[in-house]
């Protein structure tokens, strides 16, 4: 649940709260202009992902991508853990076909294809599927108290929502061969010494400097903000030739929306520009 200084801050700040609607997350739009934040709710089980938690992210995320008054969005946990992992419960008796045959990480493909900016703040654990989901973030800020690690190697089997492929790109290939073949946690300092966070801050601040950025983000020309996440994107998914072209191609494209003669007329008029969204 939100800390004591979260729920004073959020007394302040414009919300539409839903408690009732999902089961495992809190859910806020409009926490600050064009910001909604989603709160991983599972307390007790250190907020592990488990299906029905990710099928109601799956459709938050779904419901936000069509949202134009949505622009960015913060993930978060409390103040215990990010997310401790997938959890082990659901999955401990299942077998490969059946693992197969439930689709397990079709959400994490969701995450991934969410074509608005989305910000993780991490506070605590954020281990195994729980780091996997920060990395699918676009920025990971982090509280002095969180700790990430890919511990599935000590169950038996290694991680499977992406960190293998993300964590090398990353990080590089040895410090990724030692974070996922040894299972050890390290902190926040040393995966900032990384290059993998954005930036570090106390627990009980984080979340508000998180909030922050995001605003500031939500104050720019949608569709450029839609434009530049897609082909920074492309910058790790695809060979350089490739991604310079979709670059450009977005680039161009720009050229047809009214923000791009707002945000240049404004600029040229010294003032602050109006963004429509089109």
């Amino acid at each position: 649940m939100p800390s004591q200084s979260e729920t004073s801050n959020s007394q302040t700040r414009p919300s539409t709260q839903d408690t009732t609607q999902y089961q495992h997350l809190i859910v806020e739009a409009g926490i600050r202009p064009g910001v909604g934040l989603i709160q991983l709710n599972r307390p007790k089980a250190l907020n592990a992902l488990n299906t029905p938690l990710m099928e109601e992210l799956r459709a938050v995320l779904a419901q936000w991508d069509d949202d134009p008054t949505i622009r960015c969005v913060v993930l978060t946990g409390n103040e215990r853990a990010f997310a401790a992992g997938a959890d082990i419960r659901e999955m401990a008796d299942q077998s490969a076909i059946s693992m197969y045959l439930r689709d397990q990480f079709r959400t994490w493909d969701a995450v991934r294809r969410f074509r608005k900016p989305l910000l993780a703040c991490v506070r605590g654990y954020a281990l195994g599927g729980g780091l996997e989901l920060a990395l699918l973030c676009d920025m990971i800020f982090a509280g002095e108290s969180a700790k990430f690690g890919c511990p599935e190697i000590k169950l038996g089997i290694i991680p499977g929502a992406g960190a293998t492929q993300w964590l090398p790109r990353l990080l590089g290939k040895q410090r990724a061969m030692e974070l996922i073949l040894t299972g050890e946690i390290v902190s926040a300092k040393e995966m900032a010494q990384w290059g993998i966070l954005n930036r570090i801050a106390p627990d009980d601040t984080v979340l508000d400097l998180t909030l922050n950025v995001a605003e500031t983000i939500a104050q720019q020309a949608p569709i450029a903000v839609l434009a530049a996440k897609e082909a920074i994107q492309h910058a790790y998914e695809t060979f350089l030739t490739e991604g310079i072209l979709v670059e450009r191609k977005v680039f161009f494209l720009l050229f047809a929306s009214e923000d791009q003669k707002e945000g240049m007329q404004a600029f040229l008029e010294k003032r602050k520009p109006q963004w429509q969204g089109s």
